[in-house]
């Protein structure tokens, strides 16, 4: 019924950019928090960054000053622009979205993922 769909990830050296984006589609009534979490070999999905439909944003401590979330609520996007990458942040990044469907059923649902590779 909703479809996350991300883009942008990829291979970069450290110290550069990238910038990945999530389109929600569907069976949508509304969007409330969108965000970014990111899961690396051997470790739990933690979140990097969230964004409430208030405009609330809170970023995960190890990302703060270098990530930026940002978000289109009429176009149901969500973007994060990564820079000064450091190969720590090699990881499947991963679009997130509390959506209520037009059949008022609230649940969040996934991107299927995008790899964000930073070399040394």
């Amino acid at each position: 019924q909703v479809q996350l769909v991300e883009s942008g990830g990829g291979l970069v050296q450290a110290g550069g950019s990238l910038r990945l984006s999530c389109a929600a589609s569907g069976r949508i009534f509304g969007i409330n928090n969108m965000g970014w979490y990111r899961q690396a070999p051997g470790n739990e999905r933690e979140l990097v960054a969230a964004i409430t439909g208030g405009g609330r944003i809170n970023y995960a401590e190890s990302v703060k000053g270098r990530l930026t979330v940002s978000r289109d609520i009429a176009w149901n996007l969500v973007s994060l622009q990564m820079n000064s990458l450091k190969p720590e942040d090699t990881a499947v990044y991963y679009c997130s979205a509390d959506v209520t469907t037009t059949g008022l059923v609230m649940r969040t649902y996934w991107g299927q993922g995008t790899q964000v590779t930073v070399s040394s």
